[in-house]
């Protein structure tokens, strides 16, 4: 095919399905705008995720994006057609029996290649000089599937692939299997593409790699990082918003803006954890730039909702950076992931400045499992964490991590008999231990009781068998322990059941379960529980007062300072007798009250 490109260079980035179709791609909009920054070039982003969107519909959109497995199936059977039957049996079974009886799998693999090739074939991708997918959760097969196309038209133009589902060895693996892809951006993107947009400027070439590049380091691109990240230009959104506007001309859709703090993590210890695999060093902005930012997204979006792509927000920096924007006439709100928060100052900060939910690395209501996990938490401070972000008005969005490997039963009664003290507080959601390609546990996985790593049977059903050995993937399997641990979690499973369905039940959801209002010289405590009706608690003089104290973690010595004349055994009968009540809870010498001040 003749090629229409002319000697400005011109680069695609696409971003698939199953982004979240109401957020724009921060990882487009950060390299269009540093990319026509750093040298003189077009780029031109799309969001075909849109697209499936409105095929499919927003609500089952909706559903499939919310389950990485469903949404990856549904692409399965476009790149590997046999593999049809496995996918639809992984589709199935990782959906609801009432989300199956909305979304029927053959007639969404239908209706998804339709859109897919009505999209493409709009699209004059032989004027690119480089054509790139960004990748991250879900997105895997979506894009390979959609490269593969790609090739099929414009069969000259380089492809490169990057993002977090492309880092290291799977990113290398990638490049051996497919060889719609010409090259690799392993790490952070900015630089990375530069080089290459910059080297095919110089020195065009046709793509095909004679060569195994499994071999090669020249298709692997990894450049060093940028060092100051406040030095980067705002994101360029106006493409999503141009496309969003045209094929949700009658559907009145205002986005959520993402919004990037810092890059990596500050703690970057779980053990578990593999988010971090693209970054060598961790990056922050100032609160300042950051106050910029947001104001210039407002302004040129006319958007005020937000969403933080941070791993865990920093701390000092987003302290100064809410206590800017809450003194400013705008109301603004946010999503955010942090670590555990028991300061209540700062709560009240963040909720003051707009943050109004949070997704807080929880993980396990036992010490011992929080040790093995690297948390640098307690139990303690996962408790006051979900009770302050309840009396701030913050809701709780956190996992369970269920089913860790050389998790004891002492581990598990230590669990059961927490999530008696956290039944007032929005349930977490249990979610099953897997095994991240290089997080700790799976460069370490004999010290986890794990013998051997395995490729997960849901992968499985999506590859088909020539890729299980060699394929790299960021989710994995093990041999080890997994069915006893799989029969030891169902009491938690259990538990956590009935602690959701006592909150989907409650009557009046706007008060909290456990509370407390005070009268002067008393307080009062209001205690719902699944059955029955609601206790009531009248705390006096001394008691009121040591409860209050208690509203942060305080140790037995902090109180036994802080109320002089008070005996030892006074307190220690006092604190046992209402954390046997569930009013309060205990983790060695460390005490949390745990009703939520509320005044009306």
């Amino acid at each position: 095919m003749t090629s229409n490109r002319s000697s400005h260079f011109r680069l695609a980035l696409i971003s698939m399905p199953w982004s979240i179709f109401n957020r724009p791609s921060i990882q487009l909009g950060c390299l269009k705008a540093f990319l026509e920054k750093e040298m003189r070039c077009q780029v031109d982003t799309f969001h075909p995720y849109l697209n499936i969107a409105e095929a499919v519909g927003i609500d089952a959109y909706r559903r499939i994006s919310s389950n990485s497995w469903a949404g990856e199936a549904l692409f399965s059977p476009l790149l590997f057609p046999p593999q049809q039957d496995k996918a639809r049996e992984l589709f199935s079974s990782v959906l609801s029996k009432k989300e199956q009886s909305h979304l029927h799998f053959d007639n969404l693999v239908d209706l998804i290649e339709k859109t897919c090739s009505d999209w493409i074939n709009v699209i004059e991708l032989n004027q690119y000089d480089l054509i790139g997918f960004s990748i991250c959760f879900n997105q895997l097969l979506p894009s390979l599937y959609m490269a593969k196309q790609v090739k099929m038209i414009a069969e000259e133009v380089p492809i490169v692939f990057g993002g977090s589902s492309c880092t290291g060895r799977i990113g290398r693996s990638l490049l051996h299997h497919f060889p719609e892809i010409d090259y690799i951006v392993d790490g952070e993107g900015e630089k990375s593409l530069l080089s290459i947009c910059r080297s095919l400027k110089e020195s065009p070439q046709k793509p095909g790699r004679q060569e195994n590049p499994a071999k090669s380091h020249e298709s692997i691109i990894r450049t060093d990082e940028i060092v100051d990240i406040n030095e980067l230009p705002y994101p360029d959104y106006r493409p999503y918003f141009n496309e969003i506007a045209q094929i949700f001309s009658k559907v009145p859709i205002i986005p959520t803006l993402p919004l990037e703090f810092s890059r990596g993590c500050w703690w970057n210890k779980c053990s578990f954890c593999n988010l971090n695999l693209q970054w060598k060093k961790y990056r922050m902005k100032n609160a300042g730039r950051m106050v910029q930012e947001t104001a210039h997204l407002v302004q040129q979006y006319k958007c005020i909702n937000f969403t933080f792509t941070d791993n865990t927000l920093p701390l000092k920096e987003t302290d100064d950076y809410f206590k800017i924007i809450s003194r400013q006439q705008i109301d603004l709100n946010y999503f955010a992931e942090i670590r555990a928060i028991h300061q209540p100052e700062r709560l009240k900060l963040y909720r003051r400045g707009g943050l109004s939910t949070v997704q807080v690395g929880i993980e396990s209501l036992s010490n011992s499992l929080l040790q093995k996990m690297a948390k640098g938490t307690t139990v303690i401070d996962n408790i006051a964490t979900m009770k302050l972000c309840a009396e701030n008005g913050i809701l709780v969005e956190g996992n369970l991590i269920t089913e860790f490997p050389t998790t004891t039963n002492e581990e598990i009664e230590e669990t059961l008999t927490n999530l008696e003290f956290v039944l007032p507080y929005h349930p977490l959601t249990p979610a099953a231990f897997f095994l991240g390609h290089e997080s700790p546990i799976h460069k370490n996985y004999g010290k986890f009781g794990i013998n051997a790593i395995l490729v997960h049977y849901k992968t499985k059903k999506l590859f088909p068998q020539r890729y299980h050995k060699s394929l790299k993937h960021l989710v994995n399997s093990y041999r080890g322990d997994r069915t006893l641990q799989h029969r030891r979690w169902k009491p938690v499973y259990q538990k956590i059941a009935q602690w959701q369905s006592f909150h989907k039940m409650r009557k009046n959801k706007e008060k909290p379960a456990l509370q407390y209002r005070d009268g002067g010289t008393f307080l009062i405590i209001r205690q719902e529980y699944p059955t029955g009706l609601p206790l009531q608690h009248r705390l006096k003089g001394l008691s009121r007062r040591i409860y209050i104290f208690c509203h942060t973690p305080k140790t037995m010595n902090d109180i036994l300072i802080n109320f002089k004349g008070l005996k030892e055994e006074s307190l220690v009968t006092f604190i046992t007798e209402l954390c046997r009540k569930r009013l309060m809870f205990q983790e060695n010498d460390r005490v949390l009250s745990l009703a939520v001040h509320h005044t009306t």
